[in-house]
């Protein structure tokens, strides 16, 4: 484990569990997962950006980890607006004015949302596989046909059979995503126990389940984040300094990166690595860790 230190903090809505390294008064950078991983994904980036001197912090998301809703009411709302209010309830709790931001599926998508909505919080940006804030407007347009088969586990948890093959067989389901999902990186079994326990938080079904029903408008959101839907919903560009990576071998199918560069108004890099699958922090580690240092100094 290459964080030295854990903590959690208290947000409106959530306790927010994080580990984090490095010196407290080095440069901010917050590291934020996906689905269904967790903060392991990014132990060898941790170590690396310390040693710039960078203040490294992963927060688990919302039905990850440690991190509990304060709320036994509360929505267990997994939809995009609900993870980037999640990112600035952390900033605000740790009085963390402004950071660099990276990281990829749900928590790039996070990211991408702070950068294109609050710029003078984000000193910089990595995502990987370029602007990933979902256009629910068009969620029912089809893809390619060999993007879609891809998608299968998103219609599967669109059903109840879904939600209790989620419940009953997270490990084995999960696993079989790492591995489908990276073909090319050998290493995904014998990486995934470390975070399998963090997808026993008793919200991540739930969380999960709301996540990929209500991208496609099977389920409303949270209320409380109607206000911040609809500035997403305008598909903002994004002006801070950005470094998109692209995975080479991603077994989830989609357009590559590049097709987003209008997305991106600011300076601008674009990244392909070959052979390197969705994981990409856990993956080439080196290659996530040199694209967030280069922007320490912007």
């Amino acid at each position: 484990m290459a964080f030295s230190s854990s903590g959690q903090v208290a947000t409106p809505v959530l306790d927010i569990a994080y580990e984090y390294a490095g010196d407290p008064d080095g440069t901010p950078v917050i590291l934020l997962h996906g689905f269904p991983y967790d903060v392991r994904a990014f132990d060898d980036v941790a170590s690396g950006l310390a040693d710039r001197g960078a203040y490294v912090l992963a927060p688990y998301l919302r039905g990850f980890g440690a991190t509990r809703f304060r709320d036994g009411t509360t929505v267990r709302s997994g939809q995009q607006a609900a993870l980037a209010q999640d990112l600035f309830d952390f900033m605000d709790a740790l009085d963390i004015e402004s950071a660099v931001l990276a990281g990829y599926d749900w928590g790039g998508r996070a990211a991408c949302i702070a950068a294109a909505l609050r710029p003078e919080r984000v000193r910089g940006l990595v995502t990987v596989d370029g602007y990933n804030i979902q256009d629910l407007a068009h969620a029912g347009e089809p893809s390619a046909p060999e993007w879609e088969r891809t998608y299968w586990y998103q219609y599967y948890f669109h059903s109840e059979r879904g939600r209790l093959g989620l419940e009953r067989n997270r490990d084995d389901l999960c696993e079989l995503l790492w591995r489908t999902w990276s073909p090319t990186w050998a290493g995904a079994s014998a990486a995934f126990p470390a975070s399998s326990p963090s997808l026993h938080n008793p919200d991540f079904v739930d969380v999960v389940i709301h996540s990929y029903r209500h991208r496609f408008g099977l389920t409303e959101g949270d209320p409380r984040y109607q206000g911040l839907e609809d500035l997403i919903a305008a598909q903002p560009p994004i002006a801070v300094p950005t470094v998109v990576l692209e995975s080479g071998d991603d077994g989830v199918g989609g357009p590559s990166a590049a097709e987003d560069r209008d997305c991106f108004t600011g300076p601008y890099e674009h990244r392909l690595l070959p052979g390197v699958g969705h994981n990409v922090p856990q993956e080439a580690p080196g290659a996530f860790t040199d694209a967030v240092a280069s922007l320490l100094t912007r």
